[in-house]
């Protein structure tokens, strides 16, 4: 990549340069993350000014630069209006935008992560079930990375899980560091067990602690989850939610799939923090959007 070159990408990010200029942070399919400037985007006639906005998909033409390349021509194939509409569905498209980030590479092709992306930030913005769809493309986003959660079998004894939608008392593990759904009887020695020594080796990785103080610290990596969560959860390997999984999303209408979209949202969050090892800073704001307001708040 020399001189002048050419790519699709979508903005990911973008942040005031200068004076009238905008930093852009663009994952493209041909080259991954590239950063660019966009030269008086910020000016009231510019042509970059709305192709430099945040989820914009632009055909580019890019001049590469000593320290940053510089954007001289856009041209806009896919906006996604309906995100900037709705806080509950801009904090959605910004959350996967940071999942994104944190796995994408540059100077590398990343097609099928800007395909996720586009697929899926189109998704947010026409369906209601915001919660749900930001479920599902979470799991996808993690399952690109290679580091989807088990959710089909323990993930200590590899034993198929079925849950048992008729029983109202039925509940799963799940364990972050582990990776995924545990039977209780593991997830409780994996938590709990006091035989294993608390302190870690001088030759450890700092994620090799004891399960036992894992838990005392980050409460957040041991979860129980009900037949109806893991029952959702298992749906969301599948290309599409089905249109019963995406209307049940309405707190209104069924306020037990809301609270367990919630509880799914959740776990995935800490999954994605422990294995991408970085925060997402937008899921602040998932709580603010989606939680009753007497309801306590989860963030870490």
């Amino acid at each position: 990549m020399s001189g002048t070159y050419k790519a699709t990408g979508i903005n990911l990010k973008t942040t005031p340069s200068g004076e009238s200029d905008r930093l852009l942070t663009i994952l493209t399919e041909e080259f991954g993350l590239i950063r660019a400037i966009a030269p008086g985007a910020r000016k009231h006639k510019s042509s970059l000014g709305g192709r430099s906005g945040l989820f914009v998909v632009n055909q580019l033409l890019i001049v590469q630069g000593r320290s940053l390349d510089k954007v001289i021509q856009a041209e806009s194939l896919e906006s996604y209006p309906g995100l900037s509409q709705s806080l509950s569905k801009l904090t959605a498209g910004q959350y996967l935008a940071e999942l994104a980030l944190s796995q994408a590479l540059s100077d590398q092709p990343q097609s099928e992560l800007l395909c996720l992306m586009r697929e899926h930030l189109s998704r947010i913005e026409k369906s209601p079930a915001t919660l749900a769809c930001l479920a599902q493309a979470s799991f996808h986003l993690l399952a690109l990375a290679g580091i989807a959660p088990q959710v089909q079998e323990c993930c200590v004894t590899r034993k198929v899980i079925t849950p048992d939608l008729a029983d109202p008392d039925w509940k799963i593990g799940f364990s972050v560091i582990s990776g995924g759904i545990v039977q209780l009887t593991e997830l409780e020695h994996l938590s709990l067990d006091p035989s294993r020594p608390e302190k870690k080796s001088s030759t450890s990785s700092p994620r090799q602690v004891s399960s036992r103080s894992s838990a005392q610290k980050h409460p957040e990596w041991f979860a129980q989850l009900s037949a109806l969560e893991l029952w959702l959860l298992q749906q969301l390997a599948q290309p599409n939610l089905t249109q019963e999984l995406l209307q049940v999303d309405e707190s209104v209408l069924e306020p037990v799939y809301h609270q367990a979209w919630l509880s799914i949202e959740r776990v995935l969050r800490h999954y994605a923090q422990y294995h991408l090892d970085r925060p997402i800073l937008s899921a602040a704001l998932i709580d603010a959007c989606f939680l009753p307001a007497n309801a306590p708040s989860s963030c870490p």
